[in-house]
């Protein structure tokens, strides 16, 4: 359990994340998505991994051919054809998952109900959606373009924390290659990487285990007990 103080979580928007995304969500009292910097191509900003008889296969929304060149905020989907064929490949392979109808209703709007244009509006829907309302996680939701921010790269990370109010930043471990502890330091931000070492195994449908693929693995297999692969099996609770 964390002291008392403001911890907060930056991250970009992705597609369906895998567990650990929901994992750093859960740690902070405010989620921060940074959806006004570069699209960065073949990435999780657009695609996450789905299991198969044959394995972990990808699930992607086709983009725009000036993705590329554009902001996360700004990107645009390529048509709207995707969407059906994503519903039908997640009822494909995980309609005989234990709580498939539990968690079916929301991807039947997404999918079926509703039409996408920017990859980060459909991002952050879902992101939201299932952090809140199947997960039940009480974090506090935000946007990077709610601030007016200064500097680049890490500068302009730490303009945006110390404009949030943090006194405490969860990172994803790969942040180690270009974060500097003295930066933060001198901010007076504590900067913590999240470890995702040691998340339990569960029955999947489509065997051998794989932990890299989207949440909705673990909501369809697990339903009400999908916190405790999460966060709960470390003794953490909400």
């Amino acid at each position: 359990m964390l002291a008392a103080g403001h911890t907060v979580a930056v991250l970009q928007s992705n597609y369906l994340p895998w567990k650990g995304y929901f994992d750093i969500i859960h740690d902070v009292d405010t989620f921060i998505f940074y959806d006004d910097v570069q699209y960065t191509h073949k990435d999780w900003r657009n695609r996450n991994r789905v299991k198969t008889p044959k394995g972990a296969a990808w699930l992607a929304v086709p983009m725009g051919p000036d993705s590329r060149q554009r902001r996360i905020c700004d990107a645009l989907i390529d048509g709207d054809a995707w969407a059906r064929k994503h519903w039908e490949t997640l009822c494909l392979h995980y309609e005989r998952t234990p709580y498939f109808e539990r968690h079916a209703p929301l991807l039947r709007e997404v999918y079926l109900e509703r039409t996408w244009t920017h990859l980060s509006e459909l991002n952050q829907y879902l992101v939201r959606r299932i952090a809140q309302e199947h997960l039940g996680i009480q974090t506090r939701f935000r946007d990077s373009r709610e601030w007016s921010l200064t500097g680049a790269k890490q500068e302009r990370l730490l303009d945006l924390l110390r404009q949030a109010g943090a006194t405490r930043y969860v990172s994803g471990p790969a942040a180690r290659d270009y974060l500097h502890q003295e930066a933060f330091d001198a901010a007076g931000i504590e900067l913590i990487y999240k470890d995702y070492a040691g998340y339990p195994e569960y029955p999947q449908v489509h065997p051998p285990f794989e932990h890299a693929v989207t949440v909705l693995d673990v909501l369809f297999h697990l339903g009400p007990d999908a916190p405790n692969a999460i966060w709960g099996w470390r003794g953490e609770v909400g």
